[in-house]
Protein backbone atom coordinates (compact mmCIF):
# COMPACT_ATOMS: atom_id res chain seq x y z
CA UNK A 1 0.00 0.00 0.00
CA UNK A 2 1.47 3.54 -0.80
CA UNK A 3 0.57 6.06 1.87
CA UNK A 4 0.56 10.23 0.10
CA UNK A 5 0.26 13.29 1.81
CA UNK A 6 -1.28 15.83 -0.77
CA UNK A 7 -2.37 19.40 -0.75
CA UNK A 8 -5.93 19.94 -2.74
CA UNK A 9 -7.74 23.40 -2.34
CA UNK A 10 -4.84 24.91 0.17
CA UNK A 11 -5.89 21.67 2.56
CA UNK A 12 -3.70 18.87 3.46
CA UNK A 13 -4.97 15.78 3.44
CA UNK A 14 -3.93 11.71 3.20
CA UNK A 15 -4.42 9.18 0.91
CA UNK A 16 -3.77 6.07 -0.59
CA UNK A 17 -2.24 5.94 -4.10
CA UNK A 18 -4.11 2.95 -6.22
CA UNK A 19 -2.41 1.15 -9.21
CA UNK A 20 -5.22 3.44 -11.78
CA UNK A 21 -2.82 6.53 -10.46
CA UNK A 22 -5.31 8.27 -8.62
CA UNK A 23 -5.36 9.18 -4.88
CA UNK A 24 -8.26 7.84 -2.14
CA UNK A 25 -8.14 10.13 0.59
CA UNK A 26 -8.08 8.40 4.22
CA UNK A 27 -9.03 10.26 7.70
CA UNK A 28 -7.38 9.08 10.71
CA UNK A 29 -3.70 8.03 11.70
CA UNK A 30 -1.69 6.05 9.40
CA UNK A 31 -0.28 3.81 12.16
CA UNK A 32 -3.32 3.17 13.80
CA UNK A 33 -6.87 3.54 12.82
CA UNK A 34 -7.86 4.77 9.82
CA UNK A 35 -10.55 4.80 6.94
CA UNK A 36 -11.15 6.20 3.17
CA UNK A 37 -13.15 9.35 3.36
CA UNK A 38 -14.85 8.23 -0.49
CA UNK A 39 -12.87 11.27 -2.03
CA UNK A 40 -10.83 10.54 -4.84
CA UNK A 41 -8.34 12.83 -6.46
CA UNK A 42 -6.50 12.75 -9.46
CA UNK A 43 -2.41 13.82 -9.33
CA UNK A 44 -4.15 16.94 -11.79
CA UNK A 45 -5.98 17.88 -8.99
CA UNK A 46 -3.32 17.91 -5.76
CA UNK A 47 0.00 18.57 -4.88
CA UNK A 48 2.23 15.98 -3.34
CA UNK A 49 3.89 16.63 0.16
CA UNK A 50 6.58 14.78 1.64
CA UNK A 51 4.29 11.44 2.50
CA UNK A 52 4.57 12.65 6.26
CA UNK A 53 5.35 14.81 9.34
CA UNK A 54 8.26 12.74 10.84
CA UNK A 55 8.91 12.80 14.80
CA UNK A 56 12.82 12.23 14.15
CA UNK A 57 14.60 12.01 11.42
CA UNK A 58 18.33 10.36 12.35
CA UNK A 59 20.77 8.88 9.72
CA UNK A 60 23.41 6.97 9.12
CA UNK A 61 26.62 7.92 7.23
CA UNK A 62 29.63 6.47 5.36
CA UNK A 63 27.26 3.13 5.07
CA UNK A 64 28.16 2.19 1.35
CA UNK A 65 30.63 0.50 -0.48
CA UNK A 66 31.03 -0.02 -4.03
CA UNK A 67 31.09 -3.60 -4.60
CA UNK A 68 30.26 -6.19 -2.24
CA UNK A 69 33.88 -7.56 -1.71
CA UNK A 70 34.90 -4.31 -0.01
CA UNK A 71 32.28 -5.11 2.82
CA UNK A 72 34.58 -5.61 6.14
CA UNK A 73 34.55 -8.59 8.07
CA UNK A 74 34.07 -6.57 11.12
CA UNK A 75 31.36 -3.92 11.40
CA UNK A 76 32.19 -0.60 13.50
CA UNK A 77 31.33 -1.04 17.45
CA UNK A 78 29.40 2.39 17.20
CA UNK A 79 27.52 3.65 14.14
CA UNK A 80 28.14 6.78 12.39
CA UNK A 81 24.24 8.53 12.98
CA UNK A 82 23.34 11.53 13.13
CA UNK A 83 20.20 13.67 13.75
CA UNK A 84 18.38 16.24 11.04
CA UNK A 85 15.71 18.36 11.69
CA UNK A 86 11.91 18.42 11.02
CA UNK A 87 12.14 21.42 9.42
CA UNK A 88 14.26 20.45 7.00
CA UNK A 89 11.73 18.01 5.10
CA UNK A 90 10.18 18.97 1.94
CA UNK A 91 8.14 17.37 -0.89
CA UNK A 92 8.05 15.99 -4.36
CA UNK A 93 9.16 18.90 -6.89
CA UNK A 94 9.97 21.72 -4.16
CA UNK A 95 13.25 23.48 -4.50
CA UNK A 96 16.48 22.63 -2.51
CA UNK A 97 18.17 26.39 -1.37
CA UNK A 98 21.43 26.47 -1.19
CA UNK A 99 22.63 28.58 1.60
CA UNK A 100 23.16 32.21 0.76
CA UNK A 101 27.23 32.27 1.30
CA UNK A 102 28.08 28.61 -0.47
CA UNK A 103 27.47 27.69 -4.42
CA UNK A 104 27.23 24.39 -4.09
CA UNK A 105 25.66 21.52 -2.06
CA UNK A 106 25.78 17.64 -2.14
CA UNK A 107 22.83 15.16 -3.06
CA UNK A 108 22.70 11.97 -1.12
CA UNK A 109 19.80 9.37 -2.67
CA UNK A 110 18.88 6.99 0.23
CA UNK A 111 16.04 4.69 1.18
CA UNK A 112 13.86 5.61 4.87
CA UNK A 113 13.15 3.48 7.37
CA UNK A 114 9.33 4.61 8.32
CA UNK A 115 8.88 3.37 11.96
CA UNK A 116 5.43 1.94 12.74
CA UNK A 117 5.37 1.41 16.45
CA UNK A 118 7.33 2.13 19.72
CA UNK A 119 10.51 0.23 20.10
CA UNK A 120 13.31 -0.50 22.54
CA UNK A 121 15.64 -3.08 22.79
CA UNK A 122 14.55 -5.02 19.80
CA UNK A 123 16.45 -7.72 18.98
CA UNK A 124 17.65 -7.86 15.08
CA UNK A 125 15.55 -10.60 14.42
CA UNK A 126 12.36 -8.88 15.62
CA UNK A 127 12.53 -5.40 13.98
CA UNK A 128 11.24 -5.55 10.89
CA UNK A 129 7.88 -5.91 12.65
CA UNK A 130 7.90 -2.44 14.03
CA UNK A 131 8.59 -0.94 10.52
CA UNK A 132 5.58 0.83 8.80
CA UNK A 133 7.00 1.02 5.28
CA UNK A 134 9.56 2.71 3.46
CA UNK A 135 10.37 5.94 1.66
CA UNK A 136 13.25 7.42 -0.42
CA UNK A 137 15.15 10.32 0.71
CA UNK A 138 17.55 12.68 0.05
CA UNK A 139 20.10 13.67 2.62
CA UNK A 140 21.39 16.86 1.02
CA UNK A 141 24.46 17.87 2.39
CA UNK A 142 26.50 21.35 2.62
CA UNK A 143 29.89 19.98 4.25
CA UNK A 144 31.30 23.26 4.16
CA UNK A 145 29.51 23.79 7.44
CA UNK A 146 30.95 20.33 8.59
CA UNK A 147 32.77 21.39 11.79
CA UNK A 148 36.79 20.66 11.80
CA UNK A 149 36.57 18.36 15.37
CA UNK A 150 33.66 15.94 12.99
CA UNK A 151 30.72 17.11 14.31
CA UNK A 152 28.00 17.23 10.88
CA UNK A 153 25.13 18.75 12.15
CA UNK A 154 25.20 22.35 10.81
CA UNK A 155 26.07 20.79 7.38
CA UNK A 156 22.62 18.51 7.70
CA UNK A 157 20.42 20.86 9.20
CA UNK A 158 19.60 23.71 6.54
CA UNK A 159 15.71 24.05 5.47
CA UNK A 160 14.79 22.19 2.50
CA UNK A 161 17.78 19.49 2.99
CA UNK A 162 15.78 16.35 4.04
CA UNK A 163 13.39 16.00 0.76
CA UNK A 164 11.36 12.68 1.56
CA UNK A 165 8.73 11.16 -1.03
CA UNK A 166 6.85 10.37 -2.99
CA UNK A 167 4.81 7.56 -1.00
CA UNK A 168 5.20 5.23 1.76
CA UNK A 169 5.44 1.98 0.48
CA UNK A 170 4.61 -0.99 3.13
CA UNK A 171 5.28 -3.51 0.49
CA UNK A 172 8.80 -3.40 0.12
CA UNK A 173 11.32 -5.98 0.83
CA UNK A 174 14.27 -3.27 1.90
CA UNK A 175 17.06 -6.22 0.86
CA UNK A 176 16.37 -6.19 -2.44
CA UNK A 177 16.02 -2.72 -3.82
CA UNK A 178 18.05 -0.38 -5.98
CA UNK A 179 18.76 3.24 -4.53
CA UNK A 180 19.45 5.93 -7.49
CA UNK A 181 19.94 9.22 -8.59
CA UNK A 182 19.84 10.88 -11.73
CA UNK A 183 21.52 14.53 -12.05
CA UNK A 184 19.92 16.42 -14.93
CA UNK A 185 19.09 12.74 -16.30
CA UNK A 186 22.49 11.50 -16.10
CA UNK A 187 22.73 8.47 -13.83
CA UNK A 188 25.23 9.07 -10.51
CA UNK A 189 23.93 6.58 -8.25
CA UNK A 190 23.30 2.93 -8.30
CA UNK A 191 23.32 0.34 -5.67
CA UNK A 192 21.79 -2.43 -4.21
CA UNK A 193 21.00 -2.54 -0.59
CA UNK A 194 23.24 -5.13 -0.05
CA UNK A 195 26.13 -2.88 -0.31
CA UNK A 196 25.10 -1.47 2.98
CA UNK A 197 27.85 -1.66 5.66
CA UNK A 198 25.78 -1.42 8.41
CA UNK A 199 22.55 -3.70 7.56
CA UNK A 200 19.15 -2.62 7.96
CA UNK A 201 18.00 -4.92 10.97
CA UNK A 202 21.62 -4.74 12.81
CA UNK A 203 20.82 -0.48 11.80
CA UNK A 204 17.21 -0.46 13.65
CA UNK A 205 18.02 -2.98 16.57
CA UNK A 206 21.24 -0.74 17.46
CA UNK A 207 19.24 2.00 17.74
CA UNK A 208 16.04 0.84 19.97
CA UNK A 209 19.40 -0.14 22.69
CA UNK A 210 19.87 3.55 22.50
CA UNK A 211 16.69 5.38 22.27
CA UNK A 212 13.20 4.85 22.02
CA UNK A 213 12.05 4.69 18.43
CA UNK A 214 8.63 5.95 18.41
CA UNK A 215 5.47 5.87 15.06
CA UNK A 216 6.65 8.29 12.58
CA UNK A 217 10.45 8.06 13.37
CA UNK A 218 12.13 8.33 9.92
CA UNK A 219 15.77 6.75 9.41
CA UNK A 220 17.78 7.45 6.45
CA UNK A 221 19.71 4.23 5.71
CA UNK A 222 23.15 5.84 4.31
CA UNK A 223 23.88 6.95 0.42
CA UNK A 224 25.78 5.24 -1.98
CA UNK A 225 28.63 5.62 -3.46
CA UNK A 226 28.40 8.67 -6.58
CA UNK A 227 27.13 11.72 -4.74
CA UNK A 228 28.13 15.11 -6.08
CA UNK A 229 28.46 18.42 -5.35
CA UNK A 230 25.64 20.27 -7.46
CA UNK A 231 24.76 24.07 -8.12
CA UNK A 232 21.64 26.03 -8.76
CA UNK A 233 19.34 24.90 -11.79
CA UNK A 234 20.35 21.55 -11.16
CA UNK A 235 17.79 18.51 -10.97
CA UNK A 236 18.01 15.48 -9.30
CA UNK A 237 15.90 12.73 -9.59
CA UNK A 238 16.15 9.93 -6.00
CA UNK A 239 14.40 7.23 -7.13
CA UNK A 240 13.70 3.51 -5.57
CA UNK A 241 11.42 1.77 -8.61
CA UNK A 242 9.34 -0.05 -6.18
CA UNK A 243 8.32 3.23 -4.41
CA UNK A 244 8.82 6.00 -6.83
CA UNK A 245 10.59 8.91 -8.05
CA UNK A 246 11.72 12.23 -5.96
CA UNK A 247 12.70 14.87 -7.65
CA UNK A 248 13.99 18.14 -6.63
CA UNK A 249 15.64 21.09 -8.33
CA UNK A 250 18.56 23.33 -6.50
CA UNK A 251 18.39 26.88 -6.26
CA UNK A 252 20.39 29.97 -5.10
CA UNK A 253 18.92 31.55 -1.77
CA UNK A 254 19.13 34.78 -3.87
CA UNK A 255 17.10 33.49 -6.37
CA UNK A 256 14.71 31.63 -4.58
CA UNK A 257 11.44 33.04 -4.44
CA UNK A 258 8.29 32.12 -1.66
CA UNK A 259 5.27 31.11 -3.35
Amino acid sequence: MKFTRFMVQSSVSKGVLTEENTIREIKGDIFGDWDYTGQTFSGTDIKLLAPLSPNQIIGIGANYVSKTDELPNELPEIPVFFFKPTSSVIGPDEDIIIPGNIEQVKFESELAIIIGKEAKNVPEEEVLDYVFGYTVGNDVTAPQFFHEAGHWTIGKSFDTFTPLGPVIETELDPFNVTVEARLNHEVKQNSATQLMIIPIRKMISYLTGVMTLKPGDVILTGSPVGAEFVGAGDVIECEIKEIGKLRNTFAAAREHIQA
